[in-house]
């Protein structure tokens, strides 16, 4: 009878209420897809009662139902209050723990609301909430001004100490989760953050096995995104007119997804400026059910970037549904993703000569195109999501067991 009785407490306490902060769709602030198949693959836990996501308020409706989640959307983009809202919504409704999925602009692009919703994590911490940190990015690894949130030399600097500072705010969460290794040695040598932990990123679903071959029609190349600041379109689009005059006259061009929120106009105003450039779609915002399509229809997946801020979401949806791409060499991004064992044929940055004889050594080789694909879809799938959130759910069951012996 004992031992049903103890059987019986496990269970109870193992029915969790899992509170989650998250960009979320059908609002497009960064991190939203992440944070769908996040709560999404929570919520499937046997061990979780109800995933609750304190989610962005935004002018695009409201979330689709999902099975065992309910939303309280309580934070807006570049409000100040959000520091103030985010901890009450999460005081009032009392989960068990949080799990906060953010990077460095989450909360907004302007320099004190943007702060401000980065000390959210310190402040449950303070009130006593279990939190858990997914953090996508370092400011650190950050350069402030090709990442466009500074307009000159000084300014970068003092972004770069405020980042510093916010970081060690950060560090204040119970658990900071990293997808890349060298960012948690970096945080536990430079900040003494024993509570810095790896976590791989995970593949969003169990996904199929795609054909790694050439799609039928015009081979293309395929970008996606948020544009305007370190991801711009230009360099990929004279690239690809250089390509043209080469001969190659088979090609299309697809420039995927929307301005970068420092950069509003940006996808517009690009659209207009070359519209005279033959086979260039700028299809915009692309929902979820859409991005299987986007992918599988492009021979090489091109990152035209000038600068980083982390581990790439879209290198590890290419990699799901086993795309080549090519990359620039900029700073330790070769060798960050090819820790996470992605691989691709790399061009100097800002020379779009370089990038498109990268496009170019895909194009005309079939055989490496498949070999780079499938190479990129091992790295992307080897850890699902659903095994992730299981290793989250883990450390936050160790959290509450220690807290419980207080």
């Amino acid at each position: 009878m004992a031992q049903s009785d103890r059987s019986s407490s496990r269970t109870v306490r193992r029915a969790l209420r899992i509170g989650v902060v998250t960009a979320f769709p059908p609002g497009r602030n960064s991190l939203n897809e992440f944070g769908l198949h996040l709560v999404r693959h929570l919520s499937r836990q046997p061990e979780v009662g109800e995933v609750v996501v304190y989610t962005d308020l935004t002018d695009a409706g409201e979330p689709a139902p999902m099975p065992k989640v309910s939303f309280r959307p309580c934070w807006r983009f570049n409000d100040p209050a959000n520091l103030i809202r985010v901890p009450r919504e999460v005081l009032r409704s009392r989960p068990d723990a949080v799990l906060l999925n953010l990077q460095f602009a989450s909360f907004g692009d302007k320099r004190i609301p943007g702060a401000l919703g980065l000390l959210v994590p310190g402040v449950l911490r303070a009130r006593g909430v279990p939190t858990l940190l997914v953090l996508h990015n370092l400011a650190d690894s950050v350069d402030m001004k090709d990442a466009g949130f500074a307009r000159s030399a000084l300014a970068a600097r003092f972004l770069t100490f405020a980042g510093r500072v916010l970081t060690r705010c950060l560090l204040r969460a119970d658990l900071v989760a990293l997808t890349i290794p060298r960012y948690v040695e970096f945080l536990r040598s430079s900040y003494g953050a024993g509570n810095a932990i790896l976590a791989p990123h995970g593949s969003f679903e169990d996904v199929p096995t795609p054909s790694f071959s050439v799609p039928p029609g015009r081979r293309t190349i395929t970008a996606f995104g948020k544009w305007g600041t370190y991801k711009t379109v230009d360099m990929l689009v004279t690239a690809y007119q250089e390509l043209l005059r080469r001969g190659y006259d088979d090609l299309r061009l697809v420039l995927a997804g929307t301005d970068s929120p420092n950069s509003r106009g940006y996808m517009a105003a690009a659209a207009a400026r070359y519209a005279d450039v033959p086979h260039v779609e700028f299809p915009g915002y692309i929902a979820e059910d859409r991005v299987a399509e986007l992918f599988l229809e492009a021979s090489v997946v091109a990152f035209p970037y000038t600068s980083t801020t982390g581990s790439s979401g879209v290198l590890h949806q290419a990699g799901e549904y086993g795309r080549a791409v090519v990359l620039p060499r900029i700073g330790d991004l070769v060798d960050i993703i090819e820790e996470e064992g992605f691989r691709g044929v790399y061009f100097r940055p800002d020379d779009p000569v370089s990038l498109a004889d990268a496009l170019a050594e895909v194009l005309d080789d079939p055989a490496k195109q498949t070999a780079l694909g499938r190479r990129n879809f091992a790295a992307a799938t080897g850890i699902p999501m659903s095994e992730v959130v299981q290793w989250h759910l883990a450390h936050i069951e160790r959290l509450l067991e220690r807290r419980a012996r207080r």
